[in-house]
């Protein structure tokens, strides 16, 4: 069963789309793998503290997608394959590295400057969220 305890609703973007990207994003990380079963449209809208039609939405997405399969009264289960998971991974890629892009550059940042502070960043261990002071 996919598990939705990581998922953090944020601002400025439609639900619907924000439970997309997170099951793209465990297909793609591997945390999220072909046979998984879905939370029922209910228990997950429940879960949520969403409207049903929201999750109905975002399951049909990822149904056009290829990541989801679907039956009327049966469970839904995770079917991507390899070139699925290749596919989401280079549009995600493709979609986050634009959204940086384009903040970077409203920041006035330059491309030597933007390239620094990731060289500086990429071996830098992973944690949590990230402290604000």
């Amino acid at each position: 069963m996919i598990s939705f305890a990581a998922f953090l609703p944020r601002e400025g973007s439609p639900i619907y789309w924000q439970i997309v990207r997170y099951v793209q994003r465990g297909v793609v990380a591997g945390t999220i793998q072909s046979g998984d079963e879905m939370p029922s449209r209910r228990t997950l809208s429940a879960l949520l503290g969403v409207n049903p039609n929201t999750v109905q939405k975002a399951c049909r997405i990822l149904e056009e997608e290829g990541i989801l399969t679907s039956h009327t009264g049966a469970k839904s289960l995770v079917t991507a394959d390899e070139a699925v998971r290749q596919r989401i991974r280079e549009e995600l890629l493709e979609y986050d590295a634009g959204q940086l892009v384009r903040g970077l550059k409203q920041m006035g940042i330059t491309r030597q400057q933007a390239l620094e502070v990731v060289d500086r960043l990429w071996d830098r261990p992973e944690s949590g969220e990230e402290e604000r002071e």
